[in-house]
């Protein structure tokens, strides 16, 4: 079944950041992100992090996430649940998602200062170079009805 080319998202617009900072979410910040990687890591707009032989979205990823993790935890936050994905059970039956994960950050300025920290950006062309589509999607916590 053919399906017209959909629109890929890897970044934040501008407008988006601003909804999520005029959200004034208080407390913790939940990150939850779907990813695709590309076949092949497209290293060409960082080629100073590319290794020597090609490899794979998925693994530039794992080194986008070994880069990051540390740096992470400095900042209040943890990476919660990582996970294999696949198809949706429900949603459109074209869509794939290779990974989910949920991100919890102590606070949505704890989340921008990390997410600008030069450290941080240093490594993100691993990000860059994985990922062939995504989506982020911030999430705060709700009490259950007793």
């Amino acid at each position: 079944m053919n399906h017209p080319a959909a629109a890929r998202y890897l970044e934040p617009t501008q407008s988006a950041g601003k909804r999520f900072i005029e959200r004034a979410i208080e407390g913790h910040v939940f990150m939850l992100n779907l990813l695709r990687f590309r076949d092949i890591a497209d290293y060409s707009a960082h080629p100073e992090l590319a290794p020597p032989a090609p490899i794979s979205g998925a693994a530039a990823f794992d080194r986008y996430i070994q880069h990051t993790l540390p740096l992470l935890r400095a900042s209040g936050g943890e990476l919660t649940f990582v996970g294999d994905g696949g198809a949706f059970l429900i949603g459109p039956e074209h869509e794939r998602w290779d990974l989910a994960m949920l991100v919890r950050q102590h606070s949505t300025p704890s989340f921008l200062a990390f997410a600008n920290h030069g450290d941080y950006l240093a490594g993100i062309g691993h990000r860059v170079a994985a990922i062939e589509d995504s989506r982020l999607l911030p999430l705060t916590a709700r009490s259950l009805p007793a």
